[in-house]
């Protein structure tokens, strides 16, 4: 998950790079890349495009779609430390939703540190006055299908192969962006060319390490990890794009984090807890 969000926020800002061009068709050229490369990819390793549960493999591509053309949207408009922290509400939908659909345990403390990693968001919110109440919803929005597309991972975590989950996304992006950009083309000029293929190439990685997080480990703790992409974040969004912030703007990245590393902890301190007591019933 650390080497995913490290892509993920190399991708970030290849999008910020290209403001003129919809993110949309962003999204169209991404896919194409990642289709290209998957099945590059299953060929050489010679897996089965399609895998077996269809149904499933379909939500989840959908659902990262409208995830992803909301998030791109969201790049777009408002500075990258800001899109980035709005999207970390994805982790706590995903631990929601996650109690229904993999019938994943979270314990109350959890909710406590879901709490304190939200109130660092509204702190940002509240604080920087270029995030608009419509870019709120963007994010959440997209937190909230980025929810559907984890669960729907570690659902498929024993019956398909990574890279059958990652081809499953362009297949069913290329169409439902196709479309779209069919009637609001904008063509790329130069440079936009190489900065739209990168962000294919560094999604593809990313997505890729992602997957293999999901499908190895508990969705409430893995996906808190995505928390950390702050801190690049905020890098590469003053390095490239000279973006500051007001002092509690920060803070509230900081409140986010902490919330983080607290439910880290506890996963770990748990994990620990149980196998000492499973230890025990053995020596028993």
């Amino acid at each position: 998950m650390l080497l995913a969000t490290f892509f993920f926020s190399l991708m970030n800002v290849a999008v910020k790079l290209v403001p003129h061009i919809p993110a949309v068709e962003v999204v169209f050229f991404r896919s194409v890349v990642s289709l290209v490369l998957s099945v590059g990819m299953l060929k050489v390793s010679k897996v089965s495009l399609w895998g077996t549960n269809k149904k499933l493999l379909i939500l989840r591509g959908a659902s990262g779609a409208l995830a992803l053309i909301s998030y791109f949207r969201l790049i777009q408009e408002i500075p990258l430390a800001s899109a980035t922290t709005i999207l970390f509400l994805s982790p706590v939908f995903a631990t929601i939703i996650g109690i229904f659909f993999v019938k994943e345990e979270v314990k109350p403390i959890q909710w406590f540190f879901f709490i304190i990693s939200f109130a660092g968001i509204v702190m940002v919110k509240g604080f920087d006055a270029r995030i608009g109440i419509i870019y709120l919803l963007m994010g959440f929005s997209s937190s909230l299908f980025s929810g559907i597309a984890f669960n729907c991972i570690r659902k498929l975590n024993t019956s398909e192969h990574p890279l059958v989950i990652i081809f499953y996304f362009p297949l069913i992006t290329l169409p439902i962006t196709g479309i779209w950009i069919y009637f609001n083309w904008v063509l790329p000029q130069g440079m936009d060319w190489f900065v739209l293929f990168m962000v294919g190439v560094l999604t593809q990685i990313a997505q890729y390490f992602m997957t293999r997080s999901f499908q190895s480990e508990e969705i409430s703790k893995v996906a808190s990890l995505r928390y950390l992409g702050i801190v690049y974040a905020l890098i590469f969004g003053f390095v490239f794009f000279d973006e500051r912030f007001n002092p509690l703007v920060y803070f509230g990245m900081a409140l986010t984090i902490f919330g983080v590393v607290l439910n880290i902890w506890f996963k770990h301190t748990q994990l620990k807890t149980d196998r000492n007591i499973f230890s025990g019933k053995l020596m028993n």
